[in-house]
């Protein structure tokens, strides 16, 4: 059902997974920390019915080489790079926490490309209720994570402990990050580049805060999408999207599902996401 592609884009090859069949609408799924495109499997066989469905490992994760950039608007450039290069005009793109980060600075920077944007379970740097989220702290990991050189020397070995201190403590359905995707989690994140990446995004977070749009406004449609067990109140996060500039936000809890939506609760997920793909079909 699926298909792997290893695509150059800007010389640096970029792992991307398949499934259903053009000319269907196309969607681009990015995945978080500490995940990668499998984050994904069950939703995209769910989508592929209706849609052209793509997920990609982010750059430096998995089978996707490292660019040497970490901030959400150079992530965002270089997978806009990929869609031209796939011939796609349009595409809805979709990202859940890290990967949510980066679709939000598509949404921004390359309006013309989406039909859609899809956002889960992740505030945005710079946009409400960010300062709040950083103050947060059971949201440890932003500030040590962004530590120089500190993580380099405590993580290595203990991948198993970390990711999965992020499953168990994360999800409402720990047992939805199934042992078969710990584990391969776990072989991903214990690489050096994927070490180097993964650091990168979150040290990246003061350049991304600072970030301005080319535009005050856009009128992409947006989706956010939150677990109904996961801290944080829908409207505070869909609100601060408004604020910031997109006229078109609707915002939908996902049922029984704490921070890893796409894997608690993919079926919740993908109603949501047809649903609104469907109110907002481009004419």
């Amino acid at each position: 059902m699926f298909k792997h592609l290893d695509i150059p884009v800007h010389d640096r090859q970029l792992h991307v997974v398949t499934a259903g069949k053009q000319p269907a609408p196309a969607i681009l799924l990015l995945h978080g920390y500490p995940q990668s495109w499998l984050a994904f499997e069950d939703l995209m066989k769910l989508l592929s019915k209706d849609y052209y469905v793509l997920a990609a490992d982010l750059p430096g994760i998995g089978d996707s080489e490292d660019i040497g950039y970490y901030d959400k608007k150079t992530l965002a450039a270089h997978l806009a790079t990929l869609v031209m290069s796939l011939g796609l005009s349009r595409i809805v793109v979709a990202g859940h926490d890290i990967g949510g980060m980066i679709a939000y600075a598509m949404l921004r920077q390359f309006p013309h490309l989406l039909d859609a944007a899809v956002i889960m379970s992740t505030a945005i740097p710079g946009v409400e209720p960010w300062e709040e989220v950083k103050r947060n702290p059971h949201i440890w990991h932003f500030a040590y994570f962004a530590t120089p050189a500190l993580p380099e020397a405590m993580m290595p070995g203990h991948e198993p402990l970390l990711c999965n201190y992020f499953y168990d403590t994360l999800a409402f359905n720990r047992h939805a990050v199934d042992d078969e995707k710990r584990q391969h989690y776990v072989r991903v994140y214990s690489a050096a580049a994927a070490l180097k990446a993964s650091l990168g995004w979150y040290r990246a977070f003061a350049e991304d805060e600072k970030e301005t749009a080319p535009e005050p406004t856009v009128a992409v449609p947006v989706l956010y999408l939150r677990g109904d067990r996961e801290p944080g109140d829908l409207s505070t996060y869909t609100e601060g999207l408004k604020n910031s500039g997109c006229t078109q936000v609707t915002g939908i809890q996902i049922d029984n599902s704490g921070h890893f939506t796409p894997e608690e609760n993919p079926a919740g997920v993908a109603r949501a996401m047809h649903a609104f793909l469907e109110d907002n079909r481009p004419i």
